[in-house]
C-alpha cells in the first residue's frame, strides 16, 4: 500500500523492512516492527526520528527511537478522543507516543491544548497537518494534467464516496452502515462508490448487503492518486477514516463520519464534518439533507478547514532546521 504513495511523491526509501504478512495480529506486527527497526537505528545513527499519525508503526518507531536514545518528533500530535477503545488501538498509540516525543507538531490549537493538559509544557508547535499539504499537491497536479486521474464512474448522478473499515464497527456496526447505504441507493439520483477493505470482517458483510445494488459500485482499495481524484469528484463522503475527516473538507466535500467518537473534534466544532455513528436513521437523514438542501450543502462545503492551509511541511522543516 505504501509503495504507490512513495512513487507518487518520487521518494525512494533507503530501508524497506518488508514486514507485512496476511492476517497478522497486533502482537505480531508490533514485535516485528520494533525488531526490524533495531538494525536501522544501528546502521543509520539518526540525529532525530520523525513519526507521523497514530498507527502501530508510529508507536513502534517512537519506542525504537527511545531505546536507541534518539529524540522523537511527532507529526499530527495531540489528537484525542479521550477513550482508549475508540479508535482502537490508535488512541493509545497517540498517548504513548506523546510521552516519548520531544517535539510535538500539533495540527490545531485544540490538539496543542490536549498535550498541555497531559503535562507536556514544551516542544509544541501548531503547524497544520501534512496530510493536507499532500492532498492539495496531488489535486493541483491532477488538475494541471501532471498526474493521470484515476478510473471511476462517470455519470450525471451525485457521487457518494464511502470508506469504512474500523475495528470498532466490526459486527453490528457494519451491518447498520450497509443497511443505511442500501436505503440511500434507493435514490435514483445517486451513485455510491465503496472501495472495500479486504478484511473479512468488512468484505463479507459488504458483499452480502450491497453487491446486488445497481447504483452501488464495490471496488478494491485504490492507490493514493486515484483515490484523491475520486474524492475530488465526489459530491459527499461517508467515512470512518481519521485522515479523510481532514482531507475531504480541503477539497470542499461535506463529510459524514461513521463513528461515535472522533479524535478530530476541531472539525466537528468548525462544522466541516458531522458525526453520524452507525445509526441507520441518522446516516440516511443527514445524507439526504446534504443531497436535497443546496444551502446546507454550500454552507458545509465552504467552511475553513481547521487542519491546515497546505503549508504544514514548511513550518515543520523550519523548526527542525532551527534546532540542528
Amino acid at each position: 500500500m505504501l509503495d504507490q504513495v512513495l512513487q507518487a511523491f518520487e521518494i525512494a526509501p533507503d530501508y524497506d523492512l518488508n514486514l507485512m504478512t496476511p492476517g497478522q495480529t497486533l502482537f505480531e506486527s508490533t514485535s516485528r516492527i520494533i525488531a526490524g527497526l533495531e538494525q536501522v537505528f544501528r546502521d543509520s545513527k539518526p540525529d532525530i526520528a520523525i513519526v507521523q499519525g497514530d498507527t502501530t508503526t508510529t508507536l513502534c518507531g517512537a519506542l525504537a527511537a527511545f531505546y536507541a536514545r534518539v529524540p522523537v518528533a511527532h507529526i499530527e500530535a495531540g489528537l484525542r478522543t479521550g477513550d482508549l477503545e475508540q479508535p482502537f488501538p490508535e488512541e493509545l498509540n497517540r498517548v504513548l507516543t506523546s510521552r516519548i516525543a520531544k517535539l510535538h507538531f500539533a495540527p490545531t490549537q485544540g490538539s496543542a491544548e490536549n498535550l498541555r493538559r497531559e503535562g507536556i509544557s514544551s516542544g509544541i508547535w501548531v503547524t497544520g497537518n501534512t496530510g493536507i499539504d499532500a492532498v492539495l499537491d496531488v489535486r493541483n497536479r491532477i488538475e494541471r494534467g501532471d498526474l493521470k486521474p484515476g478510473p471511476g464512474p462517470v455519470s450525471d448522478r451525485k457521487l457518494i464516496l464511502v470508506t469504512a473499515h474500523r475495528r470498532e464497527s466490526f459486527g453490528g456496526g457494519f451491518e447498520r452502515i450497509c443497511q443505511a447505504l442500501s436505503k440511500l441507493a434507493g435514490r435514483s439520483d445517486v451513485e455510491i462508490v465503496y472501495p472495500v477493505h479486504p478484511n473479512p470482517n468488512v468484505l463479507s458483510v459488504v458483499n452480502r448487503h450491497l453487491a446486488l445494488h445497481s447504483n452501488i459500485t464495490l471496488i478494491e482499495p485504490l492507490d493514493y492518486v486515484p483515490f484523491i481524484d475520486l474524492m475530488r469528484r465526489a459530491c459527499l463522503i461517508l467515512t470512518d477514516s481519521g485522515g479523510i475527516q481532514e482531507e475531504g473538507p480541503s477539497l470542499g466535500k461535506p463529510i459524514l463520519v461513521l463513528r461515535e467518537k472522533t479524535e478530530r473534534p476541531d472539525a466537528v466544532a468548525a462544522g466541516t464534518v458531522k458525526l453520524v455513528g452507525t445509526d441507520v436513521g441518522k446516516i440516511v437523514a443527514e445524507a439526504n439533507r446534504l443531497l436535497d438542501d443546496p444551502a446546507e450543502y454550500e454552507r458545509m462545503s465552504h467552511i475553513h478547514n481547521p487542519y491546515g492551509d497546505g503549508h504544514a511541511s514548511e513550518r515543520i522543516e523550519a523548526v527542525l532546521r532551527g534546532i540542528q
